[in-house]
């Protein structure tokens, strides 16, 4: 176990010959170069409280220099970056190829520090040093990313930029932030209130998989103001994290129709009896197709746009899943609207439904992306997709011109459990081991490379049904989210054999480092008695989907 165990792996580590570290301490001082200020306060905010050290501004020799290098640009990008630890001019010279390259290169400085780094506080009697290192360093992807669904259990604004630490800390930079589903509204819409009034709160809360006896007989929800999402897409900026928020529709939009009866197929079903669901699963209640629903949200994605700026959220996910067919094929309105437009079916009216926001928030210098379900009836012309149910989806869209990130089910759904036997806390879905999400490969074996370009990147999913706690959420995303990040960054493609022995290896400091940031991830022996959860009815199944 040594303090150069950097995770994720970079590209390449070299150090001189012997042993030499560089003392980092009342004499070290930042050199913010052009454009790297954003850096330099967050190494000050961060490491400042760690060590007690002022890093007041300055330079000479026992600087730690940012500077931004058309060098680095050229040969590694703009998140690329090149750490030199120990020269003769500098304690640290972190070059990025831009702002977010000199951000991830001081977030590689923080790792060689040592695990007491990430504390909050300086350790009695601890000296600072940094051992003598040459690091270059580039992304495999540009999109790596984690969704956080928060309609299910909701996470405060501290927990959201709380995570948002954890991915910069591991080198991800894509926050798709899950706003809306059936179980909850979860953001402040001021032209309709009642969408948090109502929509964000549920009676009561299924404990365990939806075929579970067992409830949570509280009233249950939450909601972000707009200035709480105007701070979390500022702080995540000031972290080079895109956050993409995402709007359900046409389906899992039961909190909407609780809220606003007039949304739903109220020719085929009460709407108005209708509350927020309070249990998991595919929910029958989709939106109607009329032209009053669309005017409904888009006055909901217009002050989504204000929220989240291009500048910082290029992308709008809708949904666009699991929309069962039943009321629209039930509906008179619904079966007329197909033949007004021409769409020919009920797979064609939920086309009809995404084509028309990608044109709206094209018009808006927008893009959007939705589940892969949005292939179905034919996929929107500008359109990117989440794959999700597997890589089939993603390899056609990508075939077909369509820019794919891979997040599929089977893989990286972090949701799932991570160990087979009953000690698991609700055993849901895949069984997928730290080991098993190391092992994953975003681009599909086979694919032509003209294809493969379409391919942005990758992302992790968490659902939340069954993660109540920020424990609960800590468990089942720790440690394989360090396991995805390295899948993510590190640019070994898996025809070329991944060493996952260093990588556990790695992870022993890098366990450290969580300890050190109180996350409380499944340790490598299984989980404690405290994180078990005996009795809680989950769905153990490896071959099917578990559609919780």
């Amino acid at each position: 176990m040594t303090d150069t165990d950097l995770i994720p792996a970079p590209l390449s580590a070299e150090a001189p010959a012997g042993t030499r570290h560089v003392p980092f301490d009342e004499r070290t001082v930042l050199d913010a170069g052009p454009g790297t200020e954003d850096t330099a306060r967050w190494l000050r905010a961060t490491l400042g409280p760690t060590t007690g050290l002022s890093l007041s501004d300055g330079t000479g020799p026992t600087a730690v220099r940012l500077r931004i290098s058309e060098d680095v640009h050229r040969t590694h990008g703009p998140e690329g970056y090149r750490l030199t630890t120990g020269g003769p001019d500098a304690t640290a010279l972190v070059e990025g190829g831009g702002p977010a390259g000199v951000f991830w290169g001081a977030q590689t400085l923080r790792q060689l520090l040592g695990p007491d780094a990430f504390r909050a506080a300086p350790m009695p009697g601890r000296n600072w040093t940094l051992p003598a290192l040459s690091v270059a360093d580039r992304p495999r992807f540009g999109w790596r990313g984690l969704m956080l669904d928060t309609a299910r259990h909701f996470t405060p604004k501290e927990g959201v930029l709380r995570l948002l630490d954890l991915l910069a800390a591991h080198k991800l930079n894509v926050f798709h932030f899950h706003l809306t589903d059936d179980q909850g509204w979860r953001v402040e819409i001021k032209r309709h209130p009642r969408l948090t009034e109502v929509g964000a709160w549920r009676p009561r809360t299924k404990w365990g998989h939806r075929a579970s006896p067992l409830w949570t007989d509280t009233p249950y929800g939450g909601h972000y103001t707009q200035d709480d999402i105007r701070e979390i897409v500022a702080y995540a900026a000031a972290r080079h994290i895109t956050v993409v928020p995402e709007i359900d529709l046409p389906g899992h939009s039961q909190a909407a129709i609780a809220a606003y009866p007039e949304l739903g197929n109220s020719d085929v079903v009460d709407t108005a009896a209708l509350g927020v669901w309070d249990t998991w699963g595919v929910n029958p209640n989709v939106l109607a197709p009329t032209e009053a629903v669309l005017r409904f949200y888009e006055g909901v994605f217009e002050e989504i746009l204000d929220l989240f700026p291009a500048a910082t959220s290029p992308f709008v996910h809708v949904g666009g899943d699991e929309c069962p067919k039943d009321q629209w094929k039930a509906s008179p309105t619904a079966q007329a609207r197909i033949k007004e437009l021409g769409v020919g079916d009920e797979d064609g009216l939920q086309s009809w439904f995404i084509r028309h926001f990608d044109r709206w928030l094209a018009d808006r210098g927008r893009r959007l992306i939705g589940w892969d379900e949005i292939l179905e009836g034919g996929i929107a012309e500008g359109a990117a997709v989440s794959s999700w149910r597997g890589y089939a989806g993603g390899i056609a869209a990508a075939e077909a011109g369509h820019d794919v990130v891979m997040c599929p089910e089977q893989h990286v759904y972090l949701d799932h459990r991570q160990a087979p036997g009953e000690e698991e806390p609700v055993p849901l879905g895949y069984v997928r081991t730290l080991e098993d999400v190391y092992r994953f490969e975003p681009v599909p074996p086979g694919i032509a490379p003209e294809a493969a370009s379409h391919i942005l990147g990758t992302q992790a999913n968490v659902w939340s049904e069954v993660l109540e706690t920020r424990s609960r959420f800590d468990y089942q995303v720790f440690p394989r989210l360090a396991a995805f990040a390295e899948v993510a960054w590190s640019a070994l493609p898996a025809s070329e054999a991944r060493d996952y022995p260093d990588f556990e290896r790695r992870m022993t400091t890098h366990y450290r480092r969580l300890d050190a940031l109180g996350v409380d991830y499944r340790p490598p022996t299984g989980p404690l008695p405290r994180q078990q959860r005996p009795g809680i009815i989950g769905r153990p199944l490896e071959g099917t989907p578990p559609n919780v």
